[in-house]
């Protein structure tokens, strides 16, 4: 049953309004005056508020600022018999969704009403897809180091304290940055979300700051950067550790004066940003190693986040299998599957280098490949109990090569895509570690049919 409050310091109209709702199945509440109805509105949600303008202790108009300060989402109707034109706009101007003269038209009052619950229920509607859209999963688990984070978390996220996040590949980085999001006080703001690996070096601070028209040759139109569409909520920065010293020294500056300027431009915008950083790297190693500035790693690191890798917490694969087969035999829609109990003793004993992100991979192949249940053999065969067992299932298969030209082929590619998972398919750092060029990693990429997933 949908809710309505009704503020009005006439107690005739309030009474006459309510037996009208409650006749269309509503359900009513009321405040005599401005002030009862603001605290009404604090301690319930209400789907509907019909506010008179001209109240003793609080009038209409400070009902409507009330409202807007709480951050409540609820429609409110101004019905009054003093209204005019300037009142009435002053009143939509606030907020308000609709302003009714008394007496009023029960036709149009009812009419408005459904539009009001209308919007309440798209506003609703848009909160959920969202979410769906950003796919904000929890943060699963029981053990000491995840519920510490989850303990920093509500600590943290409230105020605007700069936050530095460190971790493995896959072990869940981005997730810790979008909770602190969602948590925060900035959660109706936007979350913009930036892989410094990701972008080329010169390409950098175009992409964060943006660029005028004719700052060089491709910039052929202006363009706003990644600061100032963030502007009002979190700005994520991953693998800040990639960042270029160039691009650093102007974050550094954005960061002390809230202020950036694009690229080609000498105009300073100001921006309200809380920006969240994250790294695989030792940044304090590349500090001594000059690749990144110390300044900038203690504006960033107000607050220090560590995600603990998958093998630090194998107490937790259990409870993560069992929100991974919920949520993909829901994608799918296959019947709820679980692992038997050896199938899951294997899974926590395996080495777990891709972290949580390989063991969502590992679930959803054993969800498809298994029967109803998934079986100790189902995990031996579709994801194998440690790199040794791997390579103990090649030395079976020497037969499957018909020359040693076909054998090397299968040692590059595995050797190159394990180096490509380690770095999170970053190309540049791939190439870093397996000691070739960017180009040279591309072609054999290229050459083995090798792209992520």
């Amino acid at each position: 049953m949908s809710k309505i409050l009704i503020i009005d310091d006439e107690r005739a109209i309030r009474r006459t309004l309510k037996e009208i709702l409650q006749y269309e199945k509503f359900d009513v509440a009321e405040a005599e005056d401005g002030e009862q109805g603001i605290d009404m509105i604090k301690k319930y949600d209400y789907d509907v508020v019909i506010c008179d303008i001209k109240m003793p202790k609080k009038d209409g108009i400070e009902v409507l600022d009330a409202v807007k300060e709480m951050g409540k989402h609820v429609p409110l109707i101004i019905l009054s018999g003093h209204g005019n034109i300037e009142t009435a706009v002053e009143a939509v101007k606030k907020g308000a969704f609709d302003f009714i003269p008394k007496p009023a038209d029960l036709n149009r009052l009812f009419i408005t009403i459904r539009n009001a619950m209308d919007k309440t229920d798209l506003i609703s509607e848009t909160k959920v897809l969202k979410k769906k859209v950003n796919k904000t999963i929890e943060i699963v688990g029981e053990s000491e180091p995840i519920l510490k984070i989850m303990s920093d978390i509500e600590k943290v996220a409230p105020t605007d304290a700069r936050v530095l996040i460190t971790g493995e590949n896959g072990s869940g980085k981005e997730l810790v940055a979008r909770w602190l999001h969602e948590k925060s006080n900035r959660a109706n703001g936007p979350l913009v979300e930036v892989n410094c690996a990701a972008i080329p070096s010169e390409l950098i601070e175009s992409e964060l700051f943006g660029h005028e028209k004719g700052a060089f040759t491709s910039a052929i139109k202006q363009r706003i950067g990644k600061f100032e569409e963030a502007n009002g909520g979190t700005l994520f920065l991953d693998e800040i550790g990639d960042m270029s010293l160039s691009a650093q020294a102007k974050v550094l500056r954005a960061l002390q004066e809230n202020k950036i300027t694009r690229v080609g431009g000498e105009k300073e915008i100001k921006v309200d940003v809380r920006v969240v950083a994250a790294t695989n790297k030792d940044l304090l190693k590349e500090i001594a190693e000059n690749k990144f500035r110390m300044d900038l790693y203690h504006r960033l690191g107000v607050i220090l986040i560590h995600v603990p890798s998958l093998n630090a917490r194998k107490s937790d694969i259990p409870i993560l299998c069992d929100y991974f087969l919920e949520i993909i035999c829901q994608e799918y829609g296959m019947a709820r599957k679980k692992i038997d109990a050896d199938g899951m003793q294997i899974l926590q004993a395996r080495n777990w280098t891709g972290n949580i992100r390989e063991l969502r991979n590992i679930v959803e192949r054993l969800v498809i490949m298994s029967g109803k249940e998934i079986l100790l053999e189902d995990v031996e065969r579709y994801c194998g109990t440690s790199e040794n067992n791997n390579n103990a299932k090649l030395d079976k298969n020497y037969d499957n090569f018909q020359n040693l030209q076909q054998f090397a082929d299968y040692m590059k590619k595995g050797f190159i895509e394990s180096k490509l998972e380690k770095s999170d398919w970053n190309i540049a750092k791939s190439a870093e570690l397996l000691g070739i060029t960017k180009e040279e990693l591309s072609q054999q990429m290229a050459a083995f049919g090798l792209r992520q997933n």
